[in-house]
């Protein structure tokens, strides 16, 4: 096995941040049920595992309990590692089902596109129904009736949410006012980007929604801001695609939008133009000789580095974007797309930008 094999088979996993609001919610609910606070609390996953999660807060009153569950993301750098996550459960008059709330920094929807409603609390179909299941065990632990509706109001809780929120791209989605609760399968698996690329689909899930007809994919803050000046774009259309070229262009193929244009650094957009969808620097890498066979200077093959090859032959700019927007009409094939490329550089000065002619996208 690889070195790398060994050091990703170290990597501890966590438990998203839905896990944990459903374990919150399940030793609140049995607080509720039994009289006492379990004094850890287990629940089963969607994959059938079983973890168990001790108590960071146990508080009941009069028909009302909050329990809450301190987030171990493992060895991921998850924005919400060690936030405290909190389920305030209350009964509700039969008939009423499950009602979820936000409380302190959990976001609320507020444009279309998202998989909830807008109005709705920023709780993910794949937690609600984690939550829903682990209430159901708790009536079943209880000795309790478990058929039938779950009259229960939940009201989830991360406090310093809203300024966690301020290091994702809550805000552009249209989430307000903090944190989503998320995780589909309840748990963290390090450096997986799965996060990552749920936020670049629910990225253009969002733009599509409000009909805006041109995103961009960008590489990083730079090219970001390079493109949304020249391109006069809202924040909405702003993808941060990272290094996940490919999982954007997948998306975008089988849920089109008008304009895509991808923005990056030469260097990052050099490796796109190779074929490369994944642009991470352990991932891929930039072959000079064929920088230098793209733009016809034998010198770039001996540059040091991409920015230097620009020195040599400013003209290598606009090969790269060429090359980059072949690989993304690859990868788009037939989708009705009209595809483009913006080259920036390191202080934001656009090096090159090419598109498609509208009767080319198919």
């Amino acid at each position: 096995m690889t070195r790398q094999g060994n050091i990703r088979q170290r990597l501890r996993t966590g438990y998203t941040t839905g896990a944990c609001a459903s374990a919150a919610a399940k030793a609140a609910w049995l607080a509720l049920l039994a009289g006492r606070f379990p004094e850890t609390v287990c629940i089963t996953l969607p994959g059938g595992e079983r973890p168990e999660f001790p108590l960071a807060l146990a508080e009941m009153g009069e028909e009302v309990a909050r329990a809450g569950i301190v987030k171990d993301a493992g060895d991921d750098p998850d924005v919400t590692h060690g936030a405290l996550i909190i389920a305030r459960v209350r009964p509700l008059p039969k008939g009423s089902g499950t009602v979820f709330r936000a409380g302190e920094g959990v976001g609320t929807v507020t444009l279309p596109g998202l998989p909830l409603p807008v109005g709705e609390p920023a709780i993910n179909p794949g937690p609600r129904l984690m939550i829903r299941e682990a209430l159901t065990e708790a009536l079943v632990e209880a000795g309790r009736d478990a058929e039938g509706d779950l009259d229960v109001e939940v009201t989830i809780s991360i406090p310093g949410g809203e300024k966690l929120a301020e290091r994702t791209m809550n805000a552009r989605l249209g989430i307000i006012g903090g944190l989503s609760v998320l995780g589909t399968t309840g748990i963290v698996r390090p450096y997986s980007c799965a996060a990552w690329i749920a936020a670049i689909r629910e990225g253009v899930d969002v733009a599509r929604a409000l009909g805006l007809p041109h995103i961009v994919g960008a590489t990083g803050r730079t090219s970001e801001r390079a493109a949304a000046k020249h391109f006069d774009l809202p924040q909405q259309a702003l993808v941060d695609m990272g290094d996940f070229a490919g999982g954007l262009l997948k998306y975008v193929r089988a849920h089109p939008v008008e304009r895509l244009t991808i923005a990056g650094g030469p260097a990052k957009l050099a490796k796109l133009g190779h074929g490369a969808l994944d642009l991470h620097s352990k991932r891929s890498t930039v072959d000079m000789a064929a920088l230098a066979h793209w733009c016809g200077d034998p010198r770039v093959a001996q540059a040091s580095s991409v920015a230097h090859a620009l020195e040599l032959a400013p003209r290598l700019a606009e090969a790269i974007a060429d090359k980059a927007l072949a690989t993304m009409r690859q990868v788009l094939r037939d989708a009705p797309v009209i595809a483009g490329v913006l080259v920036v550089a390191r202080n934001g000065k656009i090096l090159a930008e090419v598109t498609e002619p509208e009767n080319d996208a198919a």
